[in-house]
């Protein structure tokens, strides 16, 4: 019975080692305050962008634009803060397509959770870009606190 016991522990031990090495190699990848930017980012966009950008990211023909590797979300990181700041009231063709569609500004984010989706925004649905940092949020706003 000991030995059982003493084999199983050391089944579980060594089975405990190689699931935290192949957790280590995975965290690895993506710094810490990233991962866990993309994590907040997500229950941000899961709350207030999901209902227009739909699910997967793509968006709705023709009103409200896809959020896949669009110029917009891998171009110029200050104007995507602002159009999440500001809100966007143009008619605008976005990589040869037309949407119209409204986007309210988000009021209700603070500059860390914009800065949180849009990390996640940039780092999801295939898109691979570098993150946005709380002072980039800033410097869009021109140094003003929220």
């Amino acid at each position: 019975m000991k030995l059982t016991f003493i084999t199983a522990l050391g089944l579980f031990l060594i089975s405990s080692l190689q699931t935290s090495a192949q957790t280590k190699k995975t965290v690895a990848k993506t710094p810490a305050n990233s991962a866990s930017s993309i994590a907040a980012g997500q229950k941000i966009y899961l709350q207030y962008c999901l209902s227009c950008h739909m699910i997967d990211g793509g968006g709705v023909p023709n009103m409200n634009p896809p959020l896949i590797n669009t110029s917009y979300v891998k171009g110029d990181k200050i104007k995507l803060i602002k159009i999440v700041l500001n809100g966007f009231a143009q008619n605008v063709d976005i990589d040869g397509q037309s949407y119209s569609n409204t986007m309210p500004a988000q009021t209700a984010l603070t500059d860390q959770q914009v800065a949180d989706v849009l990390t996640y925004v940039r780092s999801s649905f295939g898109n691979k870009y570098s993150a946005v940092k709380l002072a980039e949020v800033k410097a869009a706003k021109g140094g003003k606190k929220k």
